[in-house]
């Protein structure tokens, strides 16, 4: 394919676009109506659109909803200076759910015949971001298991008294009242669990090789169990991704309070979907590992606060009056302990948790 338009410009010098097509940046040229006129493979990628397809279409009106984007065309167009800006936030017209995040650079290009062009460099920043936001989670992290242990430490002492004054108590009673006992003995035991969840990190990890359907399984019906009539649990597995090394009871504990983090959202009534997939070649803060499992929770609700999503996996941290704010922060530490963490994406309607764990042929 000849790119010669009669432009004094890098694209005029080859023949084909071979060399282009091998660029990891996306390049493209637009006419002066922002209509498209050629896009390498990798701006095809970015902005998930066909160049056959787009050709004497504006190229915002038919691709993307940005208006930061397109008073950059338009700017450059008038005032024939090149334009830089990073991070710049585009939702995909082709995918309204999915936002990508760019560094974009114009540079306008006067051509005898032609008129004026814009040359459009687009580079991913949707990776570097990512990386750059679980670094920080992590970092984070140690702090938050320092306010976990304390915590734990705080409530564990007075358990111990309560769960024995209920068994005191218990010996003495008959009948009926025997069962407020029970619950008072009950619900120690389960606080008590809990905040040795919340201290457990600093347990070794108990790795065996496990199929991980069969966690989501054992978590799916417990929150089939724990669901309203009116709220409906699904899966979906995708039935490729092969078996890993995990603690089977904290990989538990992470999923189980992550999806009955996700039947609170919903309330009385709405839709969870267990999902699985598997991931090749992805990074996990910087690493990149060949093989990843996905372990998705996604909900229906009204989704995560603003002001709460820096701040959701701290301790205390909730958005629900009767909320203790202490099941995401705990499955944040459990999946961080097998090397992996806890990413969301939210919006009304759809919120989605994903606990992306690197698969291992061999324990670490």
């Amino acid at each position: 394919m000849a790119l010669d338009y009669g432009l004094p410009s890098p694209l005029s010098h080859f023949d084909s676009a071979d060399l282009l097509d091998a660029l990891s940046t996306g390049i493209m040229l637009l006419d002066a109506q922002l209509c498209p006129i050629y896009a390498n493979v990798a701006a095809q990628d970015l902005l998930a659109f066909s160049l056959n397809q787009s050709r004497g279409r504006p190229f915002g009106d038919s691709l993307y909803e940005g208006t930061q984007l397109r008073t950059m065309l338009r700017r450059a167009l008038e005032t024939g200076d090149g334009i830089a800006d990073h991070e710049l936030s585009l939702t995909l017209k082709s995918n309204p759910r999915e936002t990508r995040v760019l560094d974009v650079t114009v540079t306008p290009l006067e051509g005898e015949v032609t008129g004026t062009h814009l040359l459009l460099e687009l580079a991913d920043a949707t990776q570097r971001l990512r990386i750059s936001r679980e670094n920080d989670m992590l970092q984070r992290l140690d702090s938050s298991r320092m306010m976990l242990r304390q915590i734990g430490h705080e409530i564990k002492n007075p358990l111990g008294g309560l769960r024995g004054a209920a068994q005191l108590l218990d010996r003495e009673l008959k009948g009926e009242l025997k069962e407020y006992t029970s619950v008072i003995i009950g619900e120690a035991d389960r606080l008590t669990a809990l905040v040795d969840s919340m201290a457990g990190p600093m347990r070794p990890l108990n790795k065996t090789l496990l199929n991980v359907h069969e966690v989501c399984e054992h978590v799916y019906h417990l929150l089939r169990g724990e669901a309203p009539a009116a709220v409906i649990v699904e899966r979906d597995y995708d039935p490729s991704l092969p078996n890993g090394h995990f603690d089977r009871n904290q990989l538990i504990q992470a999923l189980l309070n992550v999806g009955r983090n996700a039947l609170q959202a919903v309330g009385e009534r709405g839709r969870i979907a267990l999902r699985t997939r598997a991931l090749s070649n992805s990074s996990i803060a910087g690493r990149r590992h060949r093989l990843v499992a996905s372990l998705q929770v996604e909900d229906d609700g009204p989704g995560v606060p603003a002001e709460l999503r820096a701040s959701i996996f701290y301790p205390l941290v909730t958005g629900r009056p009767n909320g203790t704010g202490l099941g995401l922060a705990v499955a944040q530490d459990l999946v961080a302990r097998h090397g992996g963490i806890i990413e969301f994406e939210s919006e009304p309607g759809r919120t989605v948790f994903k606990l992306l764990l690197p698969l291992t042929e061999e324990p670490s």
